[in-house]
């Protein structure tokens, strides 16, 4: 590669030392973080003052040049140190402030008045009422009789009062709530616990307002459109994604094309793009398009809002205005380098989210990699659309790779041909959704039509987003965390410097298509889960209960729905359920039922009881909503109610009388449900406590409790009849707990007894998923190996 060609990586040395300065500084106090910052820009500065040694005269010239390289490295990253350090502990010292800290540590309660940051967030819903995440910052602190604490500092607001929805960022308001402690490793101050409506002092900024009312048109224009793709277009022009299907983005998560869900630098791009166009027919030149650029990108990040990832979009789309108004490439190098280092002063949170490094890492594939690999293609006869096209996605995915490794603990191999089918779609959703909702004010009509064109090139981002995460093999199991994140990028760097020499891609070619030819079949004839044969399946949803029973193709019975919905939901699309037949839950504890619309979240479910227990009030009103909102009622069932479809029978067999006064009510009248499936019985004890358990011994006796498998009660307690235990006598233990709970589940010394028994004993908390199956000479089990974090 000629000189002129070699990238500029002057200012590399120093953004890698801002950001791993400011991630570590995060764990840090202020005071030990202000010590090495200053040890840094001390040392720095030394290493520039001193010169280095003149070279022996035998000593071969061109060694001085490196020699020049390696100092100059050094300097930049000490240098790069030193300012991420001071920058992040001079945040530090905001948030440990001492009268602020000791109100935090107390949890007492305190009138808060706040800057909104972000619009609020509804919170997935559990069994209480809806909650409400708001950003803000903190301006002034009032508790009790004392005097007032005045600050800037940044905040969580957990807002249990619908008043939070509608709030603007830049609105000043006055709260009373309780102060908690935030969590390591992030720069806010507290975490404010507010059950009461904020109350509005003045009003927002004018942008804002004006941005709120372009954002609430592309909306309401997106409203008859397709959930689908009427809940993408405002994710993927403006950041919007109130509407978005949860499971649609778990899709767009297993394809690579995360990306397209939210505001991106892609986005930035298409609209600079035709802002850049549209000077350049004008004639402008390179400075004055910058500043037509500059000003559009300022419109754009207010309209999305200056959230994180707006920001790292913005910043990305800057790079491209910096190497423009400079008239050369090669000065996008430095200004990526630059842009990164100036956030990260600006924020040094920003150094532990993973968003940012995916666009800093997406950036620099595309400014190092894609180029020279587009040429390539081009000298071997590629037509240069295609080549570029190739490339670019190409890039990106090999510079991520590593940091989606490290989070996923998956290296797709759907991602490179997703994003490429991608593209033609992009642009013109992101200028018609834009142009929709800037004509929406005063033009709903034409809002309405725009936002319907574009609709459509939004729905082949669906329909590829559906269909990757559907493709078998689509992702191949990695190491996950840091280590598995840092063993992928050694061998990408290792293989980039390697595949320079062409023997070396020739080898890598054949290996990769070796490999893929080998792995593929087996993968595509035995993709491993769901297991042939399930009988019953605990899904691993943390610490709760979901038990799944297969009723026919993509049909299932589903007990309980676990604490939260995605869990659930990815369990049931593992294993292809589209339809539910029954849901049944077996009490109204969060535990149980905080799931529940991930059940309901793009299937039908037929019909759902439960049992005649009133309490909890809000867990039994979170799963009639649920349940109203998809066309059906709870039913309350008893004991003797027998329910079949093809070859699953389910019986109900407790509770029997109410009991009352127990150690816990809801879990002692907890419906108790016996399933017989392909000639083999499973039972479902729900979280039956021994008093509950003891009474369905003495009803139905031992001979009427014998199971093959048995759902192992309440996470596994110790709360156990030693009676019931010896009745049903299992050959396999099913125990859904959560890994590393607060509960002790599940207990030591029911596990060794279980084991004594003679029964397999599976976790969902160990072994992820897991399955009772049934094979040719009895029982077999299965696991997926995936437990939850």
């Amino acid at each position: 590669m000629s000189g002129d060609r070699l990238p500029d990586l002057r200012l590399a040395g120093f953004t890698l030392g801002i950001w791993f300065a400011s991630l570590a500084g995060l764990y840090l106090s202020a005071r030990t973080g202000l010590l090495i910052g200053a040890a840094g820009l001390i040392t720095g500065g030394l290493l520039l003052l001193l010169r280095p040694a003149a070279a022996p005269p035998r000593r071969p010239v061109s060694v001085r040049p490196w020699m020049r390289r390696v100092r100059w490295i050094a300097v930049t990253v000490v240098l790069g140190v030193g300012c991420g350090a001071v920058s992040t502990a001079a945040r530090l010292s905001v948030r440990e402030a001492p009268e602020l800290a000791a109100l935090v540590r107390d949890g007492v309660s305190a009138e808060v008045e706040l800057v909104v940051r972000d619009d609020p967030r509804l919170l997935p819903r559990g069994s209480g009422p809806p909650t409400y995440l708001v950003a803000v910052e903190l301006r002034t602190v009032r508790a009790d009789e004392a005097a007032p604490i005045r600050l800037a500092a940044r905040a969580l607001v957990l807002g249990a009062d619908p008043g939070w929805r509608g709030l603007l960022p830049g609105q000043r308001v006055i709260t009373t709530g309780r102060l908690l402690e935030p969590r390591p490793g992030d720069l806010r101050a507290a975490v404010i616990s507010a059950r009461k409506p904020p109350r509005l002092v003045g009003r927002p900024s004018w942008a804002q307002r004006g941005a709120g009312v372009l954002r609430a048109g592309l909306q309401r224009a997106c409203e008859p459109l397709p959930d689908d793709s009427g809940g993408l277009l405002p994710g993927l022009v403006v950041g919007d994604t109130s509407r978005l299907d949860p499971a649609l983005e778990e899709d767009f998560r297993a394809t690579g094309m995360t990306h397209l869900t939210a505001v991106s630098g892609t986005n930035v791009a298409i609209l600079l793009g035709v802002v850049l166009f549209l000077v350049r027919r004008a004639r402008a030149g390179p400075v004055l398009s910058a500043a037509v650029c500059a000003v559009a990108l300022a419109g754009f990040v207010i309209l999305a809002r200056p959230s994180p990832s707006v920001v790292r979009a913005g910043a990305m789309g800057a790079v491209g205005l910096l190497a423009l108004a400079g008239g050369r490439h090669r000065a996008a190098v430095p200004a990526l380098a630059a842009a990164a280092a100036v956030l990260l002063v600006a924020d040094p949170e920003l150094a532990g989210d993973a968003g940012f490094a995916l666009s800093v890492l997406a950036t620099s594939g595309l400014l190092l990699l894609a180029p020279s690999w587009r040429d390539g293609l081009r000298r071997r006869g590629w037509p240069a659309g295609a080549a570029e096209a190739l490339a670019v996605p190409a890039a990106a995915q090999v510079a991520c790779g590593p940091v989606v490794a490290a989070l996923s603990g998956t290296v797709s191999l759907i991602a490179v041909p997703a994003n490429l089918l991608a593209v033609p779609a992009i642009a013109p959703a992101t200028l018609l959704g834009v142009a929709a909702a800037v004509i929406s004010p005063f033009w709903p009509a034409g809002a309405e039509f725009l936002a319907w064109i574009g609709h459509w090139p939004t729905a082949w981002l669906v329909v590829v987003a559906h269909s990757g995460a559907r493709v078998p093999a689509g992702a191949v199991p990695w190491p996950d965390g840091t280590a598995g994140g840092l063993l992928l990028a050694a061998l990408t760097v290792a293989f980039l410097f390697a595949a320079r020499r062409a023997v070396v891609r020739r080898l890598a070619t054949i290996v990769a298509l070796g490999a893929m030819l080998g792995a593929l079949p087996v993968r595509l004839l035995a993709s491993g889960w769901p297991p042939p044969q399930w009988l019953v399946v605990a899904c691993a949803v943390g610490q709760g209960d979901a038990v799944v029973l297969p009723a026919g193709a993509g049909r299932a019975v589903v007990v309980d729905a676990g604490p939260e919905p995605d869990a659930v939901d990815r369990c049931l699309r593992r294993l292809g359920v589209r339809e539910v037949v029954l849901f049944a839950v077996s009490h109204f504890h969060a535990d149980h039922i905080g799931g529940v619309d991930g059940v309901f979240r793009g299937r039908r479910v037929a019909s759902v009881i439960g049992p005649d227990w009133p309490e909890p009030v809000a867990g039994r009103a979170t799963v009639e909503s649920a349940a109203g909102a998809g066309g059906v009622a709870v039913r309350t069932v008893r004991p003797g109610w027998v329910w079949t479809v093809g070859d699953l029978r389910l019986e109900v067999v407790g509770p029997g009388e109410p009991l009352r006064g127990t150690n816990s009510d809801p879990n002692n009248n907890s419906l108790i449900l016996r399933a017989v499936v392909g000639g083999r019985s499973v039972l479902l004890l729900g979280d039956a406590e021994t008093e509950q358990q003891d009474d369905l011994v003495s009803r139905i006796g031992a001979a009427g409790l014998r199971a093959d498998v048995l759902k192992v009660a309440h996470h596994g307690s110790a709360l156990q009849s030693p009676e019931l235990l010896d009745a049903v006598d299992p050959a396999v233990a099913l125990v859904s707990a959560g890994r590393d709970n607060d509960y002790g589940h599940p207990n030591g010394a029911l596990l060794n007894r279980l084991a004594r028994g003679g029964a397999r004993i599976l976790r969902t908390d160990e072994s992820g998923d897991i399955a009772a199956v049934a094979a040719a000479d009895g029982l077999a089990v299965a696991a997926r190996g995936e437990p939850p974090a």
